[in-house]
């Protein structure tokens, strides 16, 4: 799905509302699991709202043009939910019947997650949807650009445990990044900030966006961490 494009985008951002690169298993294997989908079954729908703020000036010393203070908003879902507990994931959420489409349900949800002012977003682009198996959700990414940010927080504790704007410079940090590998070969990129592990569908999106956008800095793809080890030395379970 196609949306106009505001001709003032952010120069360092307009590279990122391209499909993102197959960078790991997690996005080869979720468009897979996709097109196995289509021919069995009809999953649910979802959208999520993949926020970037920070400078509308690209840095010429950054890497694809990125700012200094650029960042992507998160949340960790709260540990007390039946399904992806505990994990790092964009806003977002089902569709609903009087939702306009996928920018509009990924909006909504950002909304009754994290409080933020809609009106302050500007859709960007609309990414190819990817399958996550344990919830059955086709998952829809809408990539925005936050330009007027607002405040944020958490709305509800029984959904979400934190909100997050997270430095871009901090998940980039090649320190920062491996891959983790579960049980069954299932292998995520991986980033290690402020007490969160981002991996899974998630990871995989950022990772892929990094890449596609030129911001991504060299860093060590043989580091390969068990993840319920990953897990469990932040107190956290599959």
């Amino acid at each position: 799905m196609s949306i106009p494009v505001p001709h003032d985008i952010p120069k360092w951002l307009s590279r990122a509302t391209e499909p993102a690169a197959d960078a790991s298993d997690t996005l080869t294997l979720a468009r897979a699991l996709r097109r196995a989908m289509s021919l069995t079954s009809t999953p649910r729908q979802a959208a999520v709202l993949v926020l970037f703020g920070g400078a509308a000036e690209a840095d010429p010393d950054g890497l694809g043009g990125l700012p200094a203070d650029a960042e992507v908003l998160l949340t960790q879902r709260a540990a007390t939910l039946r399904q992806h507990r505990g994990q790092i994931a964009f806003p977002g959420g089902e569709v609903d019947p009087g939702d306009n489409g996928p920018i509009d349900t990924a909006l909504r949800e950002a909304c009754e997650e994290t409080g933020l002012d809609r009106s302050g977003v500007e859709p960007l682009a609309v990414l190819p949807k990817l399958f996550v198996p344990p919830s059955r959700f086709d998952v829809t990414p809408v990539v925005a650009y936050w330009r007027t940010p607002s405040e944020v927080r958490v709305v509800d504790e029984s959904e979400t445990e934190r909100v997050v704007r997270v430095p871009l410079a901090e998940l980039l940090d090649p320190a920062n990044r491996f891959l983790v590998r579960g049980s069954l070969g299932y292998q995520s990129p991986a980033f290690l900030v402020d007490g969160m592990l981002v991996w899974g569908l998630t990871g995989g999106i950022l990772a892929g966006i990094f890449k596609t956008a030129g911001w991504e800095q060299d860093w060590n793809h043989d580091d390969v961490r068990d993840l319920e080890t990953a897990l469990g030395d932040l107190g956290m379970t599959l």
